[in-house]
């Protein structure tokens, strides 16, 4: 298949040059990048994503080879995350970690890299499945059934303590990628095996703490019976929080909520609203990732086309305060 017309590359090669010297994770010396030049690009700049830009800088500076990673943020902009790939490709690194900004919007990038010969490394979501198994060669993943059930789980256990056998949950969703709609499938799946007559009454996206609080006041003035919420993500989480809070209704509406961060932990310690809190730690992916990334180029590829990521279930106030102490800079 023929490559596409070129796009304009200002951006992309302004963030290449930035990060050639300002990124010297061994130094800006002259033998940086001579044991590998790593591609990575993430959606966003904080929480889970700053934690995998901390993983893979500990992994390069911990390797006792000379690593170099050019990095992006590609701010949830599938054409600037494509623009980089190009770019990145055309400067011959030797590997591509990637959390794609769309399953399919992001397939002829992905695409370009293995035609140019750059293995991809997807983590936390990939392009579709047929794409991926053609242009991706390891994908590191924190099961999302997984992830949703173990919440769903701590959900009926919360229920069950409270003598409420029929909650109303509304869902504050990320489902425009394909891992936030397993997350919820597992959340149903285990609550609803334990309280058949639990009901999800709304399932509205709010991704973003602004967003999540907006939607969220809104379902609680629609629902005024709700029990509690369910939070797909940090910033669903987050705001679900803030929107129960704003409406005085702690102690009443109960949050479920995914994503690690220094507010979660605080309101988890807390315990009034957030009860319970999955998370996938971005610095153990980005761990994973840089492990994946030196088996690949040694040759020695897993035979596993995907690597589990460790999912952790937060549900007490001590365990709030554990990850405080453990994450004094905030980053999960």
């Amino acid at each position: 298949m023929g490559r596409r017309p070129p796009r304009p590359l200002g951006r992309a090669l302004a963030a290449l040059t930035a990060v050639l010297c300002t990124l010297a994770l061994a130094g800006c010396g002259a033998r940086l990048g001579e044991d590998g030049r790593i591609g990575v690009v993430y959606m966003d700049a904080q929480g889970f994503y700053a934690g995998v830009r901390q993983g893979m800088q500990n992994y390069a500076e911990n390797s006792g080879r000379e690593l170099q990673l050019l990095e992006l943020n590609a701010r949830g902009d599938a054409s600037e995350e494509s623009t980089f790939v190009d770019v990145a490709s055309s400067a011959d690194v030797d590997a591509l970690v990637l959390s794609p900004v769309s399953a399919t919007a992001s397939v002829p990038a992905v695409r370009l890299a293995h035609e140019s010969g750059v293995p991809v490394i997807c983590y936390n979501t990939c392009i579709e499945d047929e794409a991926a198994k053609e242009y991706v060669t390891s994908y590191i993943l924190g099961d999302p059934h997984e992830f949703g059930r173990l919440l769903g789980d701590a959900a009926a256990d919360h229920f069950e303590d409270a003598g409420v056998e029929d909650p109303e949950i509304a869902v504050l969703n990320c489902e425009f990628v394909e891992v936030c709609v397993q997350r919820r499938e597992g959340f149903e799946e285990a609550l609803f095996d334990r309280l058949p007559e639990a009901r999800i009454v709304a399932n509205q996206e709010g991704a973003t703490i602004d967003e999540a609080v907006d939607v969220g006041e809104r379902l609680l003035t629609a629902h005024p019976d709700l029990d509690a919420f369910y939070g797909e993500a940090g910033g669903a989480s987050m705001g679900a929080v803030r929107a129960v809070s704003n409406r005085g209704l702690a102690g009443e509406v109960a949050v479920f909520g995914s994503d690690m961060s220094t507010d979660a932990a605080r309101a988890l310690s807390d315990h009034e609203i957030l009860k319970a809190n999955v998370d996938i730690s971005g610095t153990a992916v980005g761990l994973l990732a840089g492990e994946t990334v030196a088996r690949i180029l040694a040759g020695d590829p897993s035979e596993e086309f995907v690597t589990q990521a460790p999912i952790d279930l937060y549900t007490t106030p001590e365990d709030g305060e554990e990850w405080l102490e453990e994450h004094p800079d905030g980053i999960p």
